[in-house]
Parts: structure tokens; C-alpha cells; sequence
């Protein structure tokens, strides 16, 4: 149950003062329906009225604060587009005040001649001439204190004017209750903090402009609430996993070591590390869940086999499930490569399995006779049941959802949790780690296993396109084979797919049938067809939209060709190059633009320096932002209404670390403390943590 402390906070803005049903849906579009909504809805800028010169001292636009006499006013003429004006002076100078499609009346009782005015809005100096248009404020010099000296400036949406959206937001901070403490003294004490409700006044009555900032101590303060809140949440999730009763498989090393041993190369530090990792949480009494993060080329699938071994030598079985299915088919053939010898049995699963074969399928799987399932989303549905399923492996996670993660721990013995294995090829910085897989162990793969040779990667304008070619064809002569993909137009498949055409046509003539294309719009069948012959050498230059991103694996090709990189973020830029320099030859990576802005050319400059791509994910992350760097439709980004990630990444170690040591001591939050985080995890909508705990 919500704290009744918390009640004020969630009514709607309706019953506010002034806010009606219009103003309502209005507010409702650009922050939300209720009261705590606004609260969140910080201001971006402020007007300062606080200047009240001499009009003879005005040179430049400016906003100011006058009192004025109010002279002759100048009508304008019936049916004209010309402005009425109304002239006033103080004892240095005149000004014109300019109203266009004013009401006669309302002019004249507003600013009656030869009397004193209070006028606050924006100066301008026109042709030597002071005016204002509009002024903000007309007011009798005794209603002085109705003017404000700093107004916030919120984000508004149309029917919504700046001093509505300010007045309403007044009145909502007036609901808000002085809440108990959650935040430890001694932090407050160090970051010179202001306590909650100061800090909800402070941001939104600024004054001055720095106190709009996200590192004020008002805003930086609300940040890490709602940062702590999310890490309470994720880490209260986190130990309800460790709670869940796994089943404890110590590996024999019957297999593992005979598939190490197969290896033509020795395991990287990193891979070693990970693999330890793994099998002590595999060993462990409760279900595992670890996120294994490898930059392209680092090893992950290696590791993920060790794994998928440790529950076969447990005379159990192993899935592994991908976002597609070239993805899905090329795990099937490597893996199926690394276990040559071993007596593992593997199979593959994908809707484009039918009738009998699928059927056949099914029977192994559930007879037991099936080692290891490799697929895509038809490993979860209803009809697939599994002998004894005890370790899964997803690929490409963050392409799946917590749903498709529970649908397939369904698919293990009953009130035993499953060991899971989330890989991400994606480098995600360490910051959006622990944001977006808090409630997950991680294992990161840092090195590149050895024969891999570093990719020449090169900038070049797009308008030298014919030395491209030229240097294309001499590749070509030498036995290369290239990817060559065709420019991000604006998040529009059909554009994207326009260019892609264009430029196969264009290298089809130069090149003839020895040219392929490949896009997102094409059938699977006909997707694998055009990949296959690539594979094996049929087809020299593979003309691509970016369906090449993850997980295609072609160690002889070695040039990969970008057209308007400048388009694309430094980690998809990351990802498309990491398809070449994956056997022992040398690679390049070419990237062409067209028109270079200050941003993309820090981008192209980074790509040159490094191909470590958790350094350019953390580059992408000051660049872009966190929802561009995961790729906002898929990231499963929490939605944060004060933190905002690019500036407050600092406060989020901080906050996993305060969550953690407050569980430590503290595991039901039942404590004075405890009980003030359950109001703050309540505040920030992060009540799934709460109901994870004992109520207490």
C-alpha cells in the first residue's frame, strides 16, 4: 500500500486551482495527469526581471522592469495590419509599447494617459528607438510584488502559456509534504546537499540561471533519490534471484576439459576470469544470472559453450536463443565445430522448421536425446517441452524482454530456477550496466583472443567515391571480399533500402553478378541464400543496409566499406566494423562521409584512435545520450524524470553502493531508515521493490 504521507502527491492536477479539463490534458501531454507529475517537470531556464534601468540607459535587448509614465496613445487605422502603439516616458527617455489585434478598451483601461505603470517584458532597440511588444506585466506601481523577480521556464505544450504552466507548478509544489529523510547524514554532510522538500522548492523557485542546471545542489540532490531508488529496487530484485533455489551443477570436466584442450588457441585472461565466474555461480545453490558483456570478436560464444557443457556433464540440458536467424543458424555451425569429438548432441529450432522435421525435432528434445537447442523465439513457445532444461543462454539480450526471460525459465523443472546466460555483443558503459541490468552479475571480456590483426580504419570524403571503387577492384584482384553498407536515411527502412539498391545497381555494372545485396525487407530463405553464397566465395562485394550489424560471422572478408558514417553512432559504426578483422589477414575499415558536423567528426576521429568498444561506448554515452547508445526502442532504459543519465552517471555507483550496504544491514527495510526508503521507492514509482520485500 502506498504510504498515505505520499496521497496529496498522486492526486490529479485537476484539483489544483485554476486547472481545468482544457489545461489538464494539456499539462497531461508535456508532464503528466498528477501532481507529482509537475513536481518532476523541472524548469530549463528563467526570465530575470530584476533589471529596472533608465530608459536612457537601455542600449542593447534586454528584460527589464519599469516604471513609466504613459503618454499619447496612436490607434491603429480600421482594417490596417499596422500595430497600436502607446507612448511612455520616464524622466530620460520615451518608449513605445507595440500591441498587434488589441481590444481598443482594453488598451486604454490597462494604460489610462498621464498616469503611472509598472511594464515588464523584453526591450528591444529598434532603428534607435526603444519598444516593447507585449509586455508580460502591466501593473499600478503599488502591485509591484505581483511581478516576479525570477520566473521559471518550463518545457510547454501548445494551449499552455509559460506563466499558466509556472502559476500551476506553484500551486503544486504547495502539496508537496515535508517527507522523513532517507538519504544517510553523513552523504547529505559531504555533498552539501539540501534536504527533499528544500530541494523541490529550490528547483523550481530559481534564482538565477545556475540553478536550473542538473549539477545544482537541488537538482543533484532529487538525481540521486531517484538513482538510489532504481538501485534499491534492482538490488532487492537481485537477491529475491539469489533467494530462487537453483540447482547446483558441478562441472566434472569430462567435457570441458576435452574441449579446451580442442582449441587452436589458448583462452584470453578475460575468458578465464568469466569462465571461473560462471562456474561457481553454476555450482552455487541458487539460479544464476549473469550478463556476459564481449566486445565483437572477444570470445563470448566460447565461454557460453563452457557453460552450456557444465549442465550437459550434469546430465542436463543447454538453449541457447538469438534475435534472428542467421544468427541462430551461425551459432549452430560453430558450435556444432567446437564440439566435434565430444558426443554432444546439438540441434536447431526456428519457425522456418514444419511438419515432420520439426516434429522430429521436438521428439529428441523431449526424449533427451538433444544435448543443446539453438534457435530464436520458437524455443519458448508452448508445444516445445525439453527433457531436463537447466541452462539457458540468450544472445543479443537486449534485443529480448523480461517476458521472453521468464518464458523460457518456465521451460525448466518446476520450483527450480534456471541457470541463464545473457550475452551482449553491444559495449554498454558501466554506468548503463548497472542502470539497466542491476539485477544481473556481470562478466566482461576486455581482450581479443590472439591471431586477431587490428583493422586499418580510414576517413575519406564521399566525393573521392571513384578511388573507392578503383582501390575495390585491386582488393577484389588480391582475393578480398568486401561488405559495403549503404547510409542510415533518417530511421526510414524504405530510404535506407532505396540507397542500398542504388548503390548495388551502381557496383553491379562495374562489378557484375559478383555483387550481392542483402536488407531487412528480404525473406529469410532468400536473406540465407544471398549469405551463403557470400560465405563461400561466390559473391565478392556484399552491398548492405545494417541487417549486418550483429552476429554475422565471415572471417574472409576483410574490408568493410561505411557510407555516411557521419549518419550512424559511433557503437553501430563499432559493430559494422566489427564484421571484418575476424581471421588472421589483414582488414580495413573505410569510412566515407559527406558533410561533417563538430559531433560526427569527434565520432569519426574516436572510431580512428580505437577499436575498444567499451571506450567508445562510453565516448557514444557523452556524444548521444543513453537511450542512443542502447537504441531507445530496445534498450529497457528506466524512465528517469530527474536523473538524467549523460549528467549524473557519477551518482549511480554511488547509489548501487548505498543500496547495497543498506540491504546489508538492513535486508527487510524495517528499520527508521529502511522505512523512510520504502516512502522514497513509493515516491520514485518503484513499488515492485517493495513488493518483493516482507511487508514490515
Amino acid at each position: 500500500m502506498r504510504p498515505e504521507i505520499l496521497f496529496p502527491l498522486f492526486a490529479e492536477t485537476e484539483t489544483l486551482p485554476g486547472v481545468g479539463k482544457r489545461i489538464a490534458a494539456g499539462i497531461e501531454k508535456v508532464a503528466g495527469s498528477r501532481i507529482l507529475d509537475l513536481l518532476w517537470h523541472m524548469p530549463v531556464d528563467i526570465i530575470d526581471r530584476r533589471a529596472g534601468p533608465d530608459l536612457i540607459d537601455i542600449t542593447f535587448d534586454q528584460i527589464v522592469t519599469l516604471e513609466v509614465t504613459v503618454g499619447g496613445h496612436d490607434p491603429a487605422p480600421a482594417k490596417s495590419k499596422k500595430p497600436y502603439r502607446v507612448w511612455c516616458h520616464d524622466d530620460t527617455g520615451t518608449i513605445c509599447l507595440v500591441f498587434f489585434h488589441p481590444r481598443k478598451d482594453y488598451i486604454l483601461t490597462q494604460l489610462p494617459e498621464g498616469e503611472k505603470r509598472l511594464i515588464s517584458g523584453k526591450v528591444e532597440v529598434y532603428s534607435g528607438q526603444l519598444q516593447m511588444s507585449h509586455p508580460d506585466y502591466i501593473l499600478p506601481p503599488e502591485k509591484r510584488n505581483e511581478i516576479p523577480s525570477v520566473e521559471p521556464v518550463y518545457p510547454l505544450t501548445a494551449g499552455v502559456s509559460g506563466k499558466v504552466m509556472a502559476r500551476i507548478i506553484n500551486e503544486a509544489t504547495k502539496k508537496a509534504p515535508n517527507l522523513p529523510e532517507w538519504l544517510d547524514p553523513a552523504l547529505i554532510k559531504r555533498e552539501r546537499w539540501p534536504d527533499w522538500i528544500s530541494s523541490i522548492n529550490k528547483a523550481h523557485h530559481p534564482e538565477s540561471k545556475d540553478d536550473t542546471y542538473s549539477n545544482s545542489p537541488a537538482r543533484l540532490r532529487l538525481a540521486y533519490d531517484e538513482l538510489l531508488a532504481n538501485q534499491l529496487a534492482l538490488e532487492i530484485m537481485r537477491r529475491q534471484t539469489k533467494k530462487k533455489k537453483g540447482r547446483a551443477m558441478e562441472g566434472t570436466h569430462i567435457l570441458t576439459d576435452k574441449f579446451l584442450a580442442n582449441l587452436p588457441y589458448q583462452l584470453t585472461g578475460a575468458q578465464k576470469n568469466a569462465i571461473s565466474e560462471i562456474g561457481k555461480d553454476m555450482a552455487g545453490p541458487s539460479a544464476m544470472m549473469r550478463l556476459l558483456q564481449g566486445d565483437v570478436g572477444s570470445g563470448k560464444t566460447v565461454v557460453a559453450l563452457y557453460s552450456m557443457l557444465i549442465a550437459i556433464e550434469n546430465n542436463a540440458q543447454a538453449a541457447i536463443i538469438a534475435p534472428t536467424e542467421i544468427l541462430a543458424r551461425q551459432h549452430f555451425a560453430s558450435l556444432t565445430d567446437m564440439t566435434k569429438g565430444l558426443g554432444v548432441n546439438i540441434a536447431i529450432l526456428t519457425g522456418r522448421d514444419k511438419g515432420k522435421a520439426r516434429q522430429k525435432i521436438l521428439e529428441d528434445l523431449v526424449s533427451g536425446k538433444t544435448d543443446i537447442l539453438v534457435g530464436t523465439h520458437a524455443l519458448i513457445q508452448k508445444d516445445v517441452i525439453y527433457h531436463d532444461l537447466a541452462m539457458a543462454v540468450i544472445d543479443e539480450q537486449h534485443r529480448f524482454g523480461v517476458e521472453q526471460r521468464m518464458a523460457l525459465s518456465a521451460k525448466g523443472a518446476k520450483g527450480i530456477g534456471m541457470d541463464i546466460l545473457a550475452m551482449t555483443a553491444t559495449p554498454i558503459p558501466r554506468t548503463l550496466t548497472l542502470t539497466v541490468y542491476g539485477d544481473m552479475d556481470v562478466s566482461r571480456l576486455y581482450e581479443k583472443p590472439p591471431g586477431r590483426t587490428p583493422i586499418d580504419t580510414r576517413v575519406m570524403a564521399l566525393n573521392r567515391l571513384e578511388e573507392v571503387i578503383t582501390a575495390t577492384r585491386r582488393a577484389i584482384e588480391n582475393g578480398a571480399r568486401i561488405y559495403w553498407v549503404c547510409p542510415l536515411v533518417e530511421e526510414s527502412e524504405v530510404l535506407d533500402l532505396a540507397a542500398a539498391e542504388e548503390r548495388f545497381r551502381h557496383l553491379e555494372q562495374i562489378f557484375g553478378h559478383r555483387v550481392g545485396l542483402i536488407h531487412g525487407k528480404m525473406k529469410v530463405k532468400e536473406k540465407d541464400e544471398v549469405m551463403n553464397r557470400f560465405i563461400a566465395g561466390n559473391i565478392d562485394i556484399l552491398v548492405a543496409t545494417t541487417v549486418i550489424e550483429v552476429g554475422v560471422d565471415v572471417p574472409e572478408a576483410t574490408v568493410m566499406i561505411i557510407e555516411h558514417a557521419e549518419r550512424f553512432g559511433l557503437s553501430q559504426l563499432h559493430q559494422l566494423r566489427g564484421r571484418v578483422g575476424r581471421g588472421g589477414a589483414k582488414s580495413t575499415c573505410l569510412l566515407l562521409y559527406g558533410t561533417l558536423g563538430a559531433t560526427a567528426k569527434s565520432r569519426l576521429n574516436i572510431m580512428r584512435q580505437t577499436e575498444d568498444g567499451f571506450i567508445i561506448a562510453e565516448e557514444d554515452l557523452k556524444l548521444r545520450g543513453a537511450g542512443e547508445v542502447l537504441g531507445t526502442r530496445q534498450s529497457g532504459l528506466p524512465k528517469f524524470r530527474v536523473a538524467c543519465l549523460e549528467d549524473h552517471h557519477k551518482l549511480i555507483p554511488m547509489a548501487r553502493d548505498d543500496a547495497r550496504l543498506v540491504l546489508e544491514k538492513d535486508p527487510e527495510l524495517s528499520g527508521v531508515r529502511g522505512k523512510n526508503l520504502r516512502i522514497l521507492l513509493y515516491l520514485f514509482e518503484r513499488d515492485e521493490g517493495v513488493k518483493y520485500l516482507k511487508s514490515g
